[in-house]
């Protein structure tokens, strides 16, 4: 049975800079494309980007199998350490992750952590 998990992650990125690559990045490791049919095969998935100054903060939260959880988060944290995405057209997006950890899914997500769980 799917349980619901969070994830927080630290970037540094130029501000003029694509700040939904990373998440884009997140999704090539989880689900092999960025844009694909649903349902994520591993861990269904969103991130929610913050821009703060000198960076930006991402926020994940997914839906796993209890067994899965570590490798889904060894997964972003690979996504994410790996500092680029490269987009159509030849465009690069680069970021320095600075810090990546669990986190806990706040009350305020329950119910997008639901929708995660029966997709």
């Amino acid at each position: 049975m799917r349980a619901a998990f969070a994830h927080e992650a630290l970037l540094t990125m130029e501000p003029d800079a694509d700040s939904g690559a990373p998440g884009a990045a997140i999704t090539v490791e989880l689900c092999g494309h960025w844009n694909h049919e649903p349902p994520c095969p591993l861990a269904p998935h969103h991130t929610r980007v913050e821009q703060i100054e000198g960076g930006v903060r991402l926020r994940i939260l997914f839906a796993a199998e209890a067994n899965n959880e570590s490798s889904v988060r060894e997964g972003i944290t690979r996504a994410l350490a790996d500092g680029r995405l490269d987009e159509p057209g030849g465009v690069t997006t680069r970021w320095t992750l600075r810090d990546s950890r669990p986190g806990e899914v706040l009350a305020s997500e329950f119910e997008h952590a639901q929708e995660l769980i029966n997709h």
